[in-house]
């Protein structure tokens, strides 16, 4: 059966980024900040989290919402905080 040349698929332009950010001690908790996204060709989904961007624009909003997100939250633990970030990144984009 022949495929109409509409239906095929195309490449698409994307980055595969690893996140990273601190997670500092503060007075009610810990805190989330300083996102950052490094390229990586080997994206590491079972010790971290790692997204794919179309382009720089859309990597910079996301690393803003990041920060705005999670300004205000605080954690009991790393693991709580890690999980957290974790969560709301594939909750939001999925991973690569």
């Amino acid at each position: 059966m022949a495929r109409d040349a509409s239906h095929v698929e195309r490449p698409r332009n994307t980055m595969n980024y690893q996140l990273s950010w601190s997670t500092l001690p503060g007075l009610q908790g810990l805190a989330c900040s300083d996102f950052r996204a490094t390229p990586t060709a080997a994206p590491d989904t079972e010790r971290g989290v790692a997204v794919e961007f179309a382009s720089d624009a859309e990597r910079d909003a996301f690393l803003a919402r990041l920060e705005k997100e999670f300004a205000a939250q605080r954690f009991s633990n790393a693991a709580a905080a890690f999980e957290a970030v974790k969560a709301f990144v594939l909750l939001r984009v999925g991973g690569p």
